[in-house]
């Protein structure tokens, strides 16, 4: 491919048609979104003439086009600097959660600057093949069976007379070879072939090229989730996980046109809710200091049927304070536009108010910390306001990162207070 590639950009729940609109999609780029979504994948629905996105955000690349689905939590229109403010923090709250490691034991900075989520995976990738080839790749023992011109490992004597019956100098033998032909390559070797077909970024190109030249020719193989689940890992592979890691995502999220051979697609997509979520979490767990416990979807049973497996419930995060109350929060990457939460997010939180004996609850919201609010639930005996209390917390989307966690950290200290 490696043709200059097109960049649309666009923010989540976003629509993009191929009739109509200042961005449009070409209809063949249209059809292989079409197909692809009959995979049952859940990032985006098919509208009359486009495709209309919802909270997963990231990087579609249909063709040659890379899509941008960017997340949003203000009204504010496209402009460079918008784009480029969401992009980073996207990329920084992926970074914090864990979703990628910058900073692996394989590489320093990465060179690519300012660029998509692809990019970056990209070239992490590019990185830990370049990594694996400098430290040696390792070898494994394997059984191989073929002609050989010195008598060794077991003779297959019915294939011998088969193939060397005019060949008295050659012997087809069954034995056992030491040296790098083994599944970790195999995958690895596949996901790079198939890097050089999709990538468009002309600043990789060269290094990519170097690698394949450099890397062994592996034979070619299947790869579904099946594959990645019978790797073993141990002291002498363990740094082959993340270069695997890699691969997995890019060969498994790869879906090619096989109709016309053109429109590729390759998805590389989060859900903003979970990342929203997981964001807040590890910002509390880092840096707390009012809390004795910070825990990540803590399960409680909450029902179990007469034959059956129990049902639980797990709110998004539990604090435990030193003087042993307990808080709950419930993160929502969700704009309310002054609105109030809805009813089943405020029922939800009632359940988790009583069932974990909670001091108070709290939705977490991104948004104008101004129009935070408390409130309170209604005694149903008295029919008044009772003591229950479930607040709303916004937090405002801060320009960096840092500041965007110390702010979570000081408002929601706040509340616990």
């Amino acid at each position: 491919m490696n043709l200059p590639k097109e960049n649309i950009v666009v923010f989540e729940h976003e629509i993009l048609r191929f009739d109509r609109g200042e961005k449009k999609i070409t209809k063949d780029q249209f059809e292989a979104l079409e197909r692809y979504h009959g995979n049952g994948l859940p990032f985006y629905k098919l509208v009359y003439n486009g495709v209309q996105f919802n909270e997963h955000v990231g990087v579609l690349q249909v063709g040659n086009t890379l899509i941008e689905v960017l997340p949003k939590a203000d009204r504010n229109p496209h402009s460079d600097e918008e784009d480029k403010k969401w992009r980073d923090l996207l990329i920084n709250m992926l970074q914090v959660v864990g979703s990628f490691d910058i900073k692996s034991t394989s590489s320093s900075n990465l060179k690519i600057k300012s660029n998509t989520v692809l990019d970056l995976y990209f070239e992490m990738y590019v990185k830990e093949i370049e990594y694996l080839l400098h430290t040696g790749l390792i070898k494994k023992y394997r059984k191989k069976e073929g002609n050989v011109t010195a008598l060794k490992g077991s003779l297959l004597f019915s294939k011998h007379i088969q193939h060397n019956l005019t060949h008295q100098e050659r012997f087809y033998v069954r034995h056992t070879t030491y040296d790098v032909e083994h599944t970790f390559h195999f995958i690895l070797y596949k996901a790079l072939k198939l890097l050089k077909q999709i990538n468009t970024n002309s600043a990789l190109n060269d290094r990519i090229g170097s690698l394949l030249l450099n890397f062994p020719e592996m034979p070619e193989m299947k790869v579904s989730e099946a594959t990645f689940e019978k790797l073993l890992y141990n002291r002498k592979n363990q740094h082959y996980q993340k270069a695997i890691e890699i691969a997995k995502i890019l060969l498994l999220q790869y879906h090619p046109d096989v109709s016309k051979g053109r429109n590729h697609v390759l998805a590389l997509m989060f859900d903003m809710n979970l990342l929203w979520e997981q964001f807040i979490y590890v910002s509390l767990k880092k840096n707390r200091t009012e809390f004795a416990k910070v825990k990540a979807q803590t399960s409680k049973h909450f029902w179990k049927p007469e034959n059956g497996r129990r049902t639980s419930m797990k709110p998004d995060i539990y604090i435990e304070t030193y003087t042993g109350k307990i808080i709950v929060l419930d993160t929502k990457w969700k704009n309310l536009n002054g609105y109030n939460p809805s009813p089943d997010d405020l029922r939800q939180m009632y359940v988790y108010h009583e069932y974990f004996d909670a001091e108070k609850v709290a939705l977490v919201y991104p948004g104008d910390s101004s129009k935070g609010r408390k409130g309170n639930y209604f005694d149903t005996k008295e029919n008044q306001v009772g003591s229950k209390q479930c607040s709303v917390i916004l937090i405002d989307v801060e320009e960096t990162i840092k500041e965007w966690q110390r702010k979570i950290i000081e408002q929601i200290g706040e509340f616990v207070k």
